[in-house]
């Protein structure tokens, strides 16, 4: 960073001055080139953009493209990350999600709006009991299961009930209620087509059942994702009451290793191909495939063992089986079974076999 500042032709500082941009600093990005002088934090690119949306609270400026003046560098040698993070972030939750750079852009508008703009972390703040206690009430629009049409529904969450349920207008009594044990929740804004689409997963008569949901607000709908959290990691402790904290963390929701189209054949591979949706859940070992993206219910999945169980994966397909559209196939065996893919391109193949390894690599664990 100190090398690109120094070689950049707009740039006229004195020694004094550069050695005050090289400060040692923690953060989540890699290399950040943008800072926000006014609350004296480095940046990415991504997280840019959003400081610019919030100018009453923050002030961004290029480390190597920007005029820095000394007051300026001044404030950031005595500030930084380190300072910023443990003022901002005294007292966030344990279930509260911080977002990745893989992460959609709700998640990291909202992360540092509640930091920033709300201070929702700092050491004075007050708690928010509804939401750490795992329990929220509200409306949210819901994808209907037959007519695929976005109606708003009533949600009603209770950490202390174990419990998530929602209500139609019809209905006098809750439409589903469904246990905490079973819940998961993503972001999967892409899938669903919208910038603050969340994905509600359980289980039910064995079966994985889908709920996509959305709100206009962002805010609102982030609000809900750390609730059903606080719920889950609620749940959690009780349920493992001597398991440490950092091993529960990573159990109370989590996303697909991998999801897109692949298509399959039965168990006799003589029949017609058909193309589905598939996720792929490490977690729980599991290869859910799906007609459509947005399906209430899965049609079918493969276990994925591991290694040392005689699972394995392998490029190509069985000999003798036919394949029309697409080329790029793959071959999941099994100590019962073959179960054959075929990729839209070699790309695609590449991923899936690299993310099925992943998973058979691993141990299985009770």
């Amino acid at each position: 960073m100190l090398n690109a500042v120094k070689t950049h032709k707009g740039n006229t500082f004195s020694p004094q001055s550069l050695s005050m941009l090289l400060i040692i600093v923690v953060t989540r990005h890699k290399d950040p080139e943008w800072a926000s002088y006014k609350l004296g934090i480095f940046i990415c690119l991504n997280c840019s953009g959003i400081h610019r949306k919030l100018p009453e609270i923050s002030r961004v400026k290029s480390i190597h493209l920007d005029f820095w003046e000394n007051d300026l560098l001044e404030f950031m040698k005595t500030h930084g990350n380190l300072w910023a993070k443990a003022k901002y972030e005294a007292k966030v939750p344990p279930f509260y999600y911080i977002p990745q750079s893989k992460d959609c852009l709700v998640l990291k508008e909202q992360w540092i709006r509640a930091k920033y703009e709300r201070e929702e972390f700092v050491a004075t703040s007050v708690c928010h009991e509804t939401d750490s206690s795992g329990s929220r009430e509200g409306f949210l629009w819901k994808r209907g299961r037959d007519s695929r049409q976005f109606l708003e529904r009533r949600f009603l969450l209770s950490a202390r009930e174990g419990v998530l349920t929602y209500y139609t207008k019809e209905s006098k009594g809750p439409k589903a209620v469904i246990s905490i044990k079973d819940l998961n929740a993503m972001f999967q804004t892409e899938k669903i087509r919208n910038p603050h689409g969340l994905q509600i997963t359980y289980s039910k008569e064995g079966q994985t059942r889908n709920l996509f949901v959305y709100h206009e607000s962002g805010k609102e709908i982030v609000d809900w994702f750390n609730a059903i959290r606080a719920a889950r990691f609620h749940y959690l402790r009780t349920a493992f009451p001597t398991a440490p904290e950092a091993e529960l963390i990573p159990k109370i929701t989590r996303n697909y290793f991998k999801e897109g189209y692949m298509e399959k054949t039965g168990p006799k591979h003589n029949e017609a191909f058909k193309k589905r949706w598939f996720s792929l859940d490490s977690q729980e070992r599991n290869l859910l495939y799906f007609k459509d993206p947005l399906d209430a219910f899965e049609l079918g999945r493969v276990f994925i063992g591991s290694k040392e169980q005689g699972y394995e994966v392998q490029a190509g397909l069985p000999r003798g089986v036919r394949k029309k559209r697409w080329r790029a196939g793959l071959t999941i065996v099994t100590p019962h079974r073959k179960f054959v893919f075929v990729c839209e391109n070699d790309r695609e193949q590449k991923e899936w076999i690299a993310a099925l390894n992943e998973v058979i690599s691993r141990p299985v664990t009770a």
